[in-house]
């Protein structure tokens, strides 16, 4: 039998201080217990001859091999399927900065996740630190043993930074999901949508609400696919070229954003705009949303309270998306990060370009085909069709724009 580290689920001892255990009465806590993930082997370790093959003398052979020729560590060990899941613990789903040991079940998730849905490895690493450089360097140490890496629930500005400077020295895909993922799965919404209503996306105008990391990657993402025009809004109003409180991050979106130079609130943003997507929190009026032009679209994404609530969104809008799976449409990163993964590390790719995203989104937008409906413009995680999908579509793009190795 292989080897296998086993959870130990059946752990009954209680918390610390002598306590009911939580999961005496919580079934999440139940579920969590000895964590979520374990370590299997791939070969058989049965006696001495499986031994010597797995571990010493024999494995000294393929290390050798792998010194003289650096590209077999590819071939001959685990390092091409397995991604590293990297956090800071500084922003947590909508916990905040909770830090990285409180990070872990998250991350977790995340990497059980990939394996669930792309078939691909994942190993979640919580770091004890949060300057730019200090996580850069550490990850840049950590990446010989990892064919990509996830970056997770860091918190903006400084994950732009991070992921800039990592895909800058590593030649393996790094990819921050909170900005990308989501930005790809709402861009394939946003098609069917599009399609649902007989338009295209250069003739819709969009505004974001929230201009952290998935608010800038969905803007940046929606103009390289053409939208017509996209305003993103922050705390303070719609970002705009006039404004002198802006970011360097934020003062680049304003010069390719917002060609209709609306200054001022959301609010007055969203008056004739043809699509809202919110990925901030907070509560936008209703009469806001009633301003909208006929038969917009609404992608209210916080969770667990969507910036419009749909009851409120479908007396106006032609199509509603949340970000929770209680309601249709549900914009959910695990349709894209499985398969872009899988499909980068398929053909070696060395980073993951602007061209395998798009194609990302217009193979997800793909898999509803004919059945597309107001309630059904993305499909549901579980379609078994999606991360080939992706996972192809990805693979193609990669090796069309030169980042593949094989």
């Amino acid at each position: 039998m292989a080897a296998e580290i086993v959870n130990p689920r059946s752990d009954s001892s209680s918390d610390q201080d002598g306590a009911e255990p939580l999961d005496s009465f919580d079934p999440v806590f139940a579920l969590h217990r000895g964590g979520k993930m374990a370590v299997q082997a791939t070969v058989p370790v049965r006696d001495k001859d499986d031994l010597s093959l797995a571990y010493t003398p024999g494995v000294a052979r393929v290390c050798t091999a792998i010194a003289e020729q650096p590209d077999l560590v590819n071939d001959y060990t685990w390092k091409s399927s397995v991604v590293a899941v990297v956090t800071d613990g500084t922003a947590v789903l909508g916990l905040g900065d909770i830090g990285p040991q409180a990070s872990l079940p998250v991350m977790e998730g995340k990497a059980i996740l990939f394996k669930q849905f792309g078939g691909v490895d994942a190993v979640p690493i919580a770091l004890d630190c949060t300057g730019v450089d200090e996580i850069v360097e550490t990850v840049v140490r950590l990446a010989p043993s990892f064919g990509g890496v996830n970056l997770e629930d860091i918190s903006a500005p400084r994950c732009f930074e991070i992921e800039k400077q990592l895909q800058e020295r590593l030649d393996i895909p790094v990819f921050h999901d909170d900005q990308h993922g989501t930005a790809v799965v709402t861009l394939a919404a946003l098609r069917n949508a599009a399609r649902l209503s007989g338009r295209e996306i250069g003739q819709l105008r969009a505004v974001i609400s929230g201009a952290g990391a998935a608010g800038v990657a969905i803007a940046k993402m929606l103009v390289e696919a053409g939208i017509g025009d996209v305003a993103l809004a922050d705390r303070k109003g719609v970002v705009s070229a006039d404004r002198e409180d802006l970011t360097p991050v934020k003062r680049e979106v304003a010069s390719f954003t917002n060609k209709a130079g609306i200054t001022g609130s959301l609010e007055n943003a969203l008056a004739g705009a043809d699509v809202f997507i919110g990925v901030s929190g907070g509560t936008v009026p209703e009469e806001a949303v009633a301003s909208m032009a006929e038969g917009a679209f609404v992608f209210a994404m916080a969770n667990p309270n969507p910036e419009v609530h749909p009851e409120v969104a479908h007396k106006y809008a032609a199509v509603v998306a949340t970000g929770r799976s209680d309601f249709p449409n549900q914009i959910n990163n695990v349709l894209a990060f499985p398969g872009i993964f899988a499909g980068a590390l398929q053909v070696r790719a060395t980073r993951i370009t602007e061209g395998m995203k798009i194609a990302a989104a217009e193979a997800l937008a793909a898999v509803v085909g004919d059945d597309l409906a107001a309630d059904y413009v993305i499909p549901s995680p579980f379609d078994e069709r999606v991360a080939p999908a992706v996972t192809a579509a990805v693979a193609a793009a990669a090796r069309a724009e030169g980042v593949a190795r094989r």
